[in-house]
């Protein structure tokens, strides 16, 4: 199985599949691929049924019957039968999709499997007999069967808990955004800047350039607030809808108005449940709820707080719903008119910065500490990055930790292996790493972490003044990262 040439990256995601797919031993195997819709699902499984010479069936939202009917056409036209397959039920779909592996390894695809299970919700059980470990049809059979979906909150109870189909399944894939590096490569931006700034609306989704964007990209730092004009808030292109119909998509969410209204909180600003709450003024027990099958559809994230104890804050997991919540949603009935795009942006441009930007480069140098930083830099490799407040009970106030990096405890506390500031517009000097090593003597005191060898980081898109730099030359425990040295390869 060759990758596409035309397809970017993916290479884990391709090579998981290729093991699977092509994987000798008999018996039929169960798959399960789900990610936030537009990552590329289909275009990846699509391309491994052609590379295989597979199967691959995309539901849609439809009647039980009608699906049965669809599926059925489907299957005549790839297996070509001497009379046409008129399936009465799904457990004659299953027997007749693990028939097609009774020779060789095959690929069978089912996508937007959430669509069927909602139909006929019995279809997981019915999946799960078919492939009962002793039953003729599964072990004659080396068909793969792959089941697809972009409802997160339906296909992560697939194989969780006492579901019919937990056990059942050889692999699970999960499809994840384009990281800002990939992403900066994928949108042919060479400029980190510029990149950074990209990928605060339309985070690392492949479909926004191809499809939505039309291929559309800033030709330049200078060409950015263009750009924002003609894709993002233009009422012609698929990209001004995007946000409102990702919530639409979602099948458990049902009063769309409260959900909205939750992440409206959360991107001005209130990321705690309590925050929320008084946002919408509410008490916090009323919005548990949606805060709950918000995680679950995977766009609202929960991060615990890593200084104190059942404090977490909430963060929007898709830029561009958190692009739209601080920019859009406000002023849509004049963006909803033509012309008006640009005097919105030129008004909005300062609210972009403070909450898209700024939150959004600070979840990037967490996402860098965790999964690209030399462990050498940090002094080991990080269990967990995460962010929080210091108490300092002397001043009574609260100190913001922008990155946490956490080792892993190999006895006793574990090692706080650096601490990090992130600012997006400020140029970075003595005082923010004079403040670090304030809020390091804190963490010390209060015993949670072993501080001793704790890094201190400045993160910076502005860069930073010649004191930071005389500071980080004396002084191996400090380190000042710019943009630069978030997107370099090396």
């Amino acid at each position: 199985m060759d990758k596409p040439a035309g397809m970017f990256d993916r290479d884990y995601e391709w090579s998981a599949l290729r093991r699977f797919i092509t994987d000798p031993q008999p018996g039929a195997t169960l798959g399960v691929v789900s990610g936030r819709r537009r990552q590329g699902k289909t275009f990846l499984l699509d391309a491994a049924c052609r590379a295989a010479e597979g199967f691959y069936f995309g539901a849609t939202e439809a009647t039980d019957a009608e699906s049965l009917r669809r599926i059925s056409t489907a299957l005549t036209d790839h297996v070509r039968p001497a009379s046409p397959f008129h399936f009465a039920n799904w457990s004659e779909v299953v027997d007749a999709l693990l028939a097609l592996g009774s020779e060789r390894p095959v690929p069978v695809v089912i996508d937007e499997f959430p669509y069927l299970a909602k139909a006929n919700p019995e279809l997981p059980s019915i999946i799960q007999e078919a492939l009962r470990p002793l039953r003729d049809q599964r072990t004659r059979s080396r068909t793969r069967l792959l089941l697809c979906g972009s409802a997160l909150s339906l296909m992560g109870r697939l194989l969780s808990g006492n579901a019919p189909l937990r056990g059942r399944a050889g692999l699970e894939l999960v499809v994840r955004p384009l990281d800002h590096r990939l992403a900066a490569d994928f949108w042919d931006i060479t400029d980190p800047h510029l990149a950074m700034k990209v990928n605060a609306i339309v985070g690392g989704t492949p479909a926004y350039r191809r499809e939505f964007a039309r291929g559309d990209t800033p030709h330049g730092p200078d060409d950015f607030d263009d750009w924002v004009v003609r894709t993002v808030l233009n009422p012609e292109t698929p990209l001004f809808r995007e946000a409102r119909y990702l919530l639409a998509e979602e099948p458990d969410l049902r009063d769309t108005a409260l959900y909205l209204s939750v992440l409206a909180a959360v991107a001005d600003g209130n990321a705690t449940r309590g925050g929320m709450a008084g946002y919408l003024e509410r008490k916090a027990t009323d919005i548990a709820h949606p805060i709950n099958v918000l995680e679950d559809a995977g766009l609202l994230h929960r991060d615990a707080d890593a200084f104190r104890d059942n404090r977490p804050t909430y963060r929007i997991a898709e830029p561009l719903i958190g692009f739209y919540h601080a920019i859009m949603r406000p002023v849509w009935d004049q963006l909803e008119r033509p012309g008006s795009a640009t005097r919105v942006w030129q008004a909005s441009r300062r609210r972009f910065v403070s909450n898209v930007l700024g939150p959004h480069f600070e979840q990037v140098c967490r996402d860098w500490a965790l999964h690209h930083v030399d462990p050498d830099l940090l002094g080991g490799l990080p269990a967990r990055v995460g962010h929080g407040v210091v108490h300092d009970s002397k001043a009574r106030i609260g100190h913001e930790v922008d990155v946490a990096v956490i080792g892993i405890a190999d006895a006793g506390k574990p090692p706080l292996l650096a601490i990090g500031e992130a600012k997006w517009n400020d140029t970075m000097g003595m005082a923010h790493i004079d403040h670090l090593r304030h809020i390091r003597g804190l963490v010390g005191q209060a015993g949670r972490y072993d501080t001793t060898d704790t890094r201190l980081i400045c993160f910076s898109g502005a860069g930073f003044d010649d004191k930071a730099h005389a500071a980080a030359e004396a002084d191996t425990d400090v380190r000042l990262i710019d943009l630069a040295a978030l997107y370099s390869q090396e």
